[in-house]
């Protein structure tokens, strides 16, 4: 048997030729020449292209997995109902709020020779959603604001007969400052002075200080000057037959100069 290589680049078909052809020669006794026998292996063939196929195929599971299943999305009108519920709601919680927060405004107004009010705003702009005059003149008030801390407390009867009734709302209150029987106190409508007199401090968050009285015909003032002093309040509300007003002070040390104490008994 002779072995038959490539001679040239064009021979290279030999090598793919040799893994599908079996090349045999054949000798002949009259001459000596030999004869190239061709026959083909079909078992080759499939077998390599059945092992190239093998190689080529991807399993279309693996493909699948790979891409992430599809969102779903709430229908516009599922949204549009939800949100008109929590706008209902928010309605319905509103409604049963009171008119002051934890954080209020209060001022506390006289002339010289009047009697003290004392209001109370959820804000600067608002009518106030608590107002009193008490009984205790504003100078006496001044002086016992001037010798330390003082505390305010008005007292009401609870009725049996009648329920219902805010603790803010109720119209008569005995008052006590610093532990002394001072009279009683009215609750007031914030009429055209009262708000007049809100109106002139809207702009002071913190601080007391002096406004020009009402004059008579001679010019002067009838009841004085107008004092005033106005600070931030922290609401606490104990019970619906109790609540504090502390005054909070810039600075954040030291205790309330003023508190003031709502309680039915």
């Amino acid at each position: 048997m002779k072995t038959i290589t490539a001679k040239s680049p064009h021979d290279s078909s030999f090598s793919f030729s040799r893994r599908y052809f079996n090349w045999k020669k054949k000798v002949e006794d009259d001459d000596d020449n030999e004869e190239e026998i061709l026959t083909f292996s079909s078992s080759s063939l499939f077998s390599e292209e059945a092992k190239e196929a093998e190689e080529l195929r991807i399993p279309v599971a693996s493909r699948v997995s790979l891409v992430p299943p599809p969102r779903k999305k709430l229908p516009i009108v599922s949204v549009s109902r939800l949100r008109s519920a929590l706008s209902v709601f928010g309605k319905n919680t509103s409604a049963y709020r009171s008119g002051l927060g934890t954080r209020v405004v209060g001022t506390l107004f006289g002339y010289r020779r009047g009697h003290v009010h004392f209001a109370f705003q959820e804000e600067a702009k608002v009518s106030p959603a608590f107002l009193i005059q008490l009984a205790t003149p504003t100078s006496v008030l001044v002086r016992e604001m001037a010798s330390g801390l003082v505390r305010i407390a008005l007292e009401c009867e609870k009725k049996m007969g009648k329920k219902g009734v805010k603790l803010l709302n109720e119209p008569v209150w005995r008052t006590y400052c610093n532990g002394k029987k001072c009279g009683f106190a009215m609750r007031r409508e914030c009429g055209a002075e009262e708000w007049k007199v809100l109106k002139a401090v809207e702009p002071i968050s913190m601080g007391a200080g002096v406004l020009p009285g009402n004059c008579n015909d001679n010019g002067a003032g009838s009841e004085g000057e107008l004092m005033y002093m106005r600070a931030k309040f922290e609401r606490v509300v104990g019970s619906k037959d109790s609540e504090a007003f502390y005054m909070m002070n810039p600075d954040g040390s030291g205790g309330p100069e003023l508190s003031v104490y709502l309680l039915r008994v």
